[in-house]
């Protein structure tokens, strides 16, 4: 038997795997690594980091999310980059969690979302859905030397599905098996929801995008302080303001908001552009910078708590709370205002560092993928079935 084949025959079958994950989102800002230790009985991190993208490399990276100024040379050359990057991420976790490098079983990599189109155009007879992301799993295998599984979405997408969200399965392995109705909140760039049901199977799972998460928050947090700022730390400059009724009225009127579940969105339909005309639009209207930022940062909780109440079978009783929104106490607590008879909860409370639970889920998609079990859930992402999500890439 070639010895690649012997290699991957040998992490089907063995028991416990050593897996780290990494996860860079919507808001671009670097790298977060999770090293976790898992099987089919439970999981165990032993380390976590992020490593932050220099001011270079992310005015780079965000050119490509607009096709006006994305270059195809420009595509390939940071896919490569990236890879270095993502490479160098894992390395460095190693060291700083000091985990043997050769200890590491597998890698499971998000990658970078550059373009992510669910509904699709047409080309010819068919609507063609696609998505991208970028940060080469061959360079990651090659420079650590670790068997790496990458670029999740196509299958699902190949399968009907929309290619996201891609974590509620690991939602159901961390977090399912209760009495208690959960619903496991990430908010990053954009904001996401799984729901879980007391005792839940998969199929009972419902998961959808709800809409912008901390992605136009931070916008106007580095618009508003002149590009000092790149997000509104601790919700101070919110905190400060009232959010504008009738300017979060005209917002909550996108049509993203009353579509049904299967649905995910992203930069593409809530990014730069649509905060700039935001902002534009409020300083016509005479509203306060403050109050600016209360407003959108109202908007990400009033969308949240009108999801739950419209598109969710039933009110969780606990939310827990993933992502880096989970850090700004003024959205925390619009949240809770918003939902009084929902307990919230942090992922922290269950031993997963909140900004740790994304880069944590890449860890779990990647096992489930060398031990052949199918990784998506077809009811959250629209697929027609279930499939083994990621391509493998040997060291």
């Amino acid at each position: 038997m070639p010895i690649t084949a012997t290699k991957l025959s040998k992490l089907a079958n063995q028991h416990r795997l050593r897996v780290i994950g990494l996860m860079s989102g919507t808001s671009a800002d670097g790298v977060d690594a999770a090293a976790v230790d898992l099987d089919r009985d439970g999981l165990n991190v032993l380390a976590f980091a992020t490593f932050p993208y220099s001011q270079a490399l992310r005015t780079a990276v965000f050119r490509l999310f607009n096709p006006e100024t994305s270059q195809v040379d420009d595509i390939c050359r940071l896919n490569v980059l990236l890879g270095e990057v993502f490479a160098d991420a894992v390395l460095k976790l190693c060291d700083k969690g000091g985990i043997a490098r050769e200890s590491v079983d597998l890698i499971g990599s998000h990658g970078q979302t550059i373009y992510h189109d669910p509904v699709g155009r047409r080309s010819g007879r068919k609507v063609i859905r696609s998505t991208l992301q970028i940060g080469e799993p061959s360079v990651v295998a090659e420079r650590t030397g670790i068997t790496t599984v990458a670029d999740f979405r196509p299958r699902d997408m190949a399968a009907g599905g929309q290619g996201a969200p891609l974590v509620p399965y690991a939602d159901y392995i961390l977090f399912a098996g209760t009495d208690k109705c959960r619903a496991i909140q990430n908010i990053g760039g954009i904001a996401n929801v799984t729901w879980l049901p007391p005792k839940c199977n998969p199929g009972d799972i419902v998961a959808f995008d709800t809409g912008p998460g901390n992605m136009v928050i931070d916008r106007m947090a580095e618009i508003v302080t002149g590009g000092r700022m790149k997000y509104d730390r601790n919700g101070r400059i919110a905190t400060s303001g009232i959010a504008n009724a009738s300017l979060l009225k005209q917002l909550l009127n996108h049509p993203f908001y009353r579509r049904r579940p299967p649905k995910t969105t992203g930069r593409e339909v809530f990014g730069t552009a649509y905060s700039d005309a935001v902002c534009r639009q409020a300083r016509a209207a005479g509203i306060s910078d403050p109050d600016l930022m209360a407003t959108v940062t109202a908007l990400t909780a009033r969308t949240i708590a009108q999801a739950y109440r419209r598109l969710l079978p039933a009110m969780p009783e606990e939310m827990i709370l993933c992502g880096g929104g989970g850090n700004n106490p003024t959205l925390v607590s619009m949240l809770q205002q918003e939902m009084r008879e929902v307990r919230i909860l942090r992922t922290d409370d269950f031993g997963i560092h909140a900004d740790a639970k994304e880069a944590v889920s890449f860890a779990i998609l990647a096992y489930a993928t060398v031990k052949g079990i199918a990784n998506n859930v077809p009811g959250a992402t629209g697929a027609g079935k279930p499939v083994i999500l990621g391509k493998i890439v040997p060291a």
